[in-house]
This record gives structure tokens, sequence and C-alpha cells, in this order.
């Protein structure tokens, strides 16, 4: 192998770096974009101000789940965290003409948005540190 197509290669794999970077950094604005229509849904249903801290922290009390374990925390969190059980909610909500059950959904959808663009994924078995994502916190060292 000649010294061009080591370079070619090395510039491929920084190239392939840099994009996943731009990805990585794309699928974070479609995140934040997700909570803002979550945040103007809010506005919309005219919920109080507490419901907002709720947005930011409520979900998140899916964490003692850990206290059970890896396994029934993984899957404790990841109900609370994932998307398609925040539509579910919203969309009874919308059906049975509840407004509680639509503000629910939102939070559940908008916090879900909100940890995605810091990273935060859903929890894979092994610990709370391995997400869908990659790995964070301790994990990631």
């Amino acid at each position: 192998m000649g010294w061009m197509q080591v370079r070619m290669i090395l510039f491929n794999c920084r190239l392939i770096r840099l994009n996943k970077t731009i990805m990585n950094k794309i699928l974070q604005l479609e995140e934040a974009a997700m909570l803002g229509i979550c945040i103007y849904g809010l506005i919309l249903l005219k919920v109080d101000w507490w419901y907002y801290l709720l947005l930011l922290l409520g979900p998140d009390i899916s964490m003692l789940g850990y206290l059970a374990g890896n396994k029934a925390g993984a899957v404790c969190y990841n109900i609370f965290h994932h998307k398609a059980v925040a539509v579910l909610v919203f969309s009874l909500g919308i059906y049975s003409q509840s407004s509680l059950l639509q503000v629910i959904g939102l939070i559940l959808f908008g916090h879900s948005s909100m940890d995605r663009t810091m990273g935060y994924g859903l929890k894979y078995f092994d610990g709370f540190g391995h997400t869908h994502l990659g790995l964070i916190g301790k994990a990631k060292n």
C-alpha cells in the first residue's frame, strides 16, 4: 500500500467523523424543535407555570426504578422516556377529550426530546450509562 492510499484512507476516516458530528448536531436541533413544539402545546392548553417544571424534571422520577436493579430501572426509565408512550398518552387525551392526558403526553414527549438534545437516550439493561445514543457519564470514561 502506497503513501497516497494511506493518505486517502485517513482523509475518508476524518470525513466520516465530520459527517457523524454534523448529523448528531442536526438530530439535536430536531429534538430541540420537538421540545419547542411541546412547550407551544402547553401554552395553547393554558397550563399553570408549574407544569413547565414537570416538563423539566417529572419523568426523571422513573430513575427510582434503578433502586430495584439495572433491568427494572431501565424498564421503568424507558417507559417514561419512550416517545411512542408519550404519543399514545397524548392521543388518548385527544380521543377522550381529556386535557390532563394531553398535558401528560406533551410533558413526556417534550422531556424525552430535551434529554435527547443532551445525549441521554433510552437505557439498556446493563446500566444507566449505556443508552441507545451511546455511552454517558462514568460509562463513557
